[in-house]
C-alpha cells in the first residue's frame, strides 16, 4: 500500500512539474512585431519602445520581438498575415489598411490635416479612436497610432513647384488616394513596392516619389532623387496593430496593459520623429540636396478636385469631423 501511494505521488509530483514547466514554456513564447523600416527609423525605435513597456506593464507574460527591414514581408503582407493569427503585432502606414478597412482610406485625402498638432487632436479624440475600435470588424484590433511626418514629393530633375510635377512618373503607394493626386498634378502615378523604389529611381524608371523625410534619406533615395519639395500633401499616421485573434486569448488585465503601452510608446515615437526628422533633413542638406519650400497653395487648389469625386463621397462625413476638430 506503502509502495503504490508512493508512485502515486510520484506521479502527481511529475505531472506537476512537467505541467508547471509547460505553462513556464507558454508564458515565454517571443511573439512577433512585423516593421518594414530598418532599425534606427522612428517607427522602429517606437516599436521596440512598445516592446519593452508590454514586457514590463505585463510582468513578462507578454514579449515580443521587432522585426524589420520588412523581414515577415511587405505592409500588405503582414497586415493579411496578422488578420489570420499568423503574426501578432504590425506597424504599417494607413495605406495597407485600406485594402481590408476601406473606411480608413479617408486619412489618405490631401491637406486633411492642418498641421502635426492638429492631426493628434483628431487621432486622440473621438475620430481616431473610432477607427482604432473599428478595426476589430476585420479581424485586427487597434492598439494606437505613431507618428509619419508629412509626405512630400523629391525627384531626380529640377523640382520648384507644382508646375515642375508634370509629365514625370511619381511611385506612389498601391492607394487610389495617391493616384488620383499625382494624377491631378499631371503626373504618371507608378504604384512600386517600397523596397524597389531605390533601384527605380537609379534606373529610370520613375523620375521621382512622394515620401516623409525619414523615408527619403533612411532609403538612401537622397542619393538618386536629390531635390525635395516640401509641400506636404498628406499626412499619414500609423497604425500599431494587434491580431484579434490573439488578442481574444488575452487576460482582460493584460488588454490593458497593452492600451497602456502602446500610448506611452506613442509619446516617446513622437519626439524620436522630431528630432530624426529635422536630422535627416540636415544630413541630406549637407550631402548637396537642393531642399525648396513649396508654395502649398498652388498644391491644394490642384488636388482640390479629388474631394468632389464619387468615389470618396463616403469620406465626407468623416472629413467634416477632422475639418471641426481644433
Amino acid at each position: 500500500m506503502k509502495k503504490r501511494i508512493g508512485i502515486l505521488f510520484f506521479i502527481a509530483v511529475f505531472l506537476g512539474v512537467t505541467f508547471g514547466a509547460a505553462q513556464v514554456f507558454a508564458a515565454a513564447k517571443v511573439l512577433k512585431l512585423a516593421e518594414v523600416h530598418p532599425k534606427g527609423y522612428p517607427t522602429e525605435m517606437g516599436d521596440q519602445k512598445f516592446a519593452e513597456l508590454a514586457e514590463k506593464m505585463t510582468n513578462g507574460r507578454v514579449k515580443i520581438q521587432v522585426y524589420c527591414c520588412s523581414q515577415l514581408g511587405s505592409e500588405n503582407d503582414v497586415v493579411e498575415q496578422a488578420k489570420l493569427g499568423v503574426i501578432e503585432f504590425v506597424r504599417v502606414s494607413t495605406s495597407p489598411a485600406i485594402s481590408v478597412f476601406p473606411q480608413i482610406g479617408v486619412f489618405s485625402m490631401p491637406y486633411l490635416f492642418r498641421s502635426q498638432d492638429h492631426m493628434w487632436n483628431a487621432l486622440n479624440g473621438p475620430v481616431g479612436q473610432h477607427f482604432l475600435a473599428a478595426m476589430e470588424s476585420v479581424g485586427l484590433v487597434g492598439l494606437g497610432y505613431f507618428d509619419g511626418g508629412s509626405r512630400n514629393f523629391y525627384t531626380n530633375k529640377p523640382l520648384k513647384s507644382a508646375a515642375d510635377l508634370k509629365g514625370l512618373k511619381i511611385r506612389v503607394q498601391p492607394n487610389p488616394i495617391m493616384v488620383n493626386l499625382v494624377k491631378l498634378l499631371g503626373a504618371t502615378p507608378t504604384p512600386i513596392a517600397y523596397g524597389e523604389v531605390y533601384s527605380a529611381l537609379q534606373t529610370g524608371v520613375v523620375d521621382g516619389a512622394e515620401n516623409n523625410v525619414p523615408s527619403w534619406v533612411s532609403t538612401n533615395h537622397y542619393e538618386v532623387a536629390k531635390n525635395f519639395i516640401k509641400d506636404t500633401h498628406a499626412r499619414l499616421p500609423e497604425l500599431l496593430m494587434v491580431s484579434k485573434k490573439f488578442w481574444d486569448t488575452l487576460s482582460a488585465a493584460d488588454k490593458k496593459a497593452l492600451k497602456d503601452a502602446a500610448k506611452e510608446a506613442t509619446f516617446f515615437q513622437i519626439k524620436a520623429w522630431n528630432k530624426a526628422e529635422d536630422d535627416y533633413l540636415a544630413q541630406a542638406k549637407q550631402k548637396g540636396c537642393i531642399v525648396s519650400e513649396a508654395n502649398v497653395a498652388e498644391f491644394q487648389k490642384a488636388v482640390a478636385p479629388i474631394y468632389a469625386m464619387p468615389e470618396y463621397a463616403g469620406y465626407k462625413e468623416w472629413v467634416d469631423k477632422i475639418n471641426a476638430t481644433k
